[in-house]
């Protein structure tokens, strides 16, 4: 989920933990109603498209893997041979690497998940902070209220696509991104998020498996894992509803399959559409999907499609996170 929006909607603001705050704000402005800035917090979770509050003018998205029982054997896999991966990547310069990373995140967005798709595939170590989704707290001292933010050796970027183009320009400065990276990369922000909602929450029962993860990885207190569990599952049903209208979703599953379809067919019979490493339009579709592909969603996905394959050759390369633990 999110904080922001990427592209029209926001590329932050997390539906599940915005809607209560923002009802409030709207009764005091006596702004639309309750159920359409549901909808709308929820587009710019999963809307593709970010807020366009550029804090850093250079124009230039992870959660970790939800294991379950049936998953521990990807997730080993996943680990994958770090020489392997040392031989498919370039690594950048030692004088290049930032030194100091902060993530503010929400654990399950996926926009937060496309940075740390970046930082994790790169062995950028970096801490996180996660936000309070009512009371976003941890970001009060920004101008900017959504997520992700990247503090990156004391700058402040936002917008997941211009965070992972910016750090790609500062560790590789003298690569360039072609117009087919480009062209995916849009794709994913204008096209395949907006089928991630509908398909997550498409059931009750769907939409209590992901909360379930939600409330226990979130930065809760007892009562609000219970209140952002049911509720919060309650209200991500029909807002899933609103937003299957809104982008003429007739069949969830189909467009979710045919969206995989459509990435698969991109790659060519090649490794990665980056060749024979990811370039940043792998890693922002590897980025949005981890959210889901442990969730009944991403099962499906993976049984149904043949982008099954490349998921796993990127989960190999990207590796564990390289997150730090306080």
């Amino acid at each position: 989920m999110t904080t922001g929006g990427e592209g029209g909607d926001d590329d932050g603001d997390d539906a599940w933990g915005t809607w209560r705050h923002r009802g409030r704000e709207a009764r005091q402005r006596s702004d639309p109603g309750e159920d359409e800035i549901r909808s709308e917090a929820w587009g710019r979770c999963f809307g593709g498209n970010e807020n366009k509050q550029n804090i850093n003018p250079t124009k230039h998205a992870s959660y970790e893997r939800f294991v379950s029982p049936a998953s521990l054997g990807s997730v080993s896999f996943a680990c994958g041979d770090r020489r392997d991966r040392r031989r498919r990547r370039r690594p950048p310069s030692p004088d290049l690497l930032p030194k100091d990373v902060v993530l503010y995140q929400y654990e399950a967005c996926p926009f937060c998940n496309k940075v740390k798709a970046f930082l994790d595939y790169h062995d950028i170590p970096y801490k996180v902070v996660e936000v309070h989704p009512f009371s976003k707290k941890e970001i009060k001292w920004s101008d900017c209220k959504k997520v992700p933010i990247l503090v990156v050796d004391g700058e402040q970027l936002v917008e997941s696509s211009d965070i992972i183009e910016n750090l790609s320009h500062r560790i590789h400065p003298d690569d360039c991104i072609g117009e087919e990276e480009t062209k995916w990369r849009r794709w994913v922000d204008d096209h395949l998020v907006h089928v991630l909602a509908p398909n997550i929450y498409r059931t009750t029962s769907e939409a209590l498996e992901s909360f379930d993860y939600i409330a226990n990885n979130g930065n809760f207190s007892f009562t609000e894992k219970l209140t952002v569990k049911y509720a919060g599952a309650a209200v991500m049903y029909v807002v899933s509803k609103k937003l299957k209208k809104k982008y003429n979703i007739t069949d969830e599953r189909a467009a979710l399959y045919e969206a995989a379809e459509t990435w698969t067919k991109a790659l060519e019979g090649r490794d990665f559409l980056g060749g024979s490493k990811p370039n940043l339009a792998d890693l922002s579709v590897f980025g949005v999907l981890r959210p889901i592909r442990y969730l009944k969603s991403g099962r499906d996905m993976v049984e149904h499609t043949g982008i099954g394959d490349w998921y796993r050759r990127m989960e190999t390369v990207v590796g564990g996170s390289s997150r730090i633990h306080a």
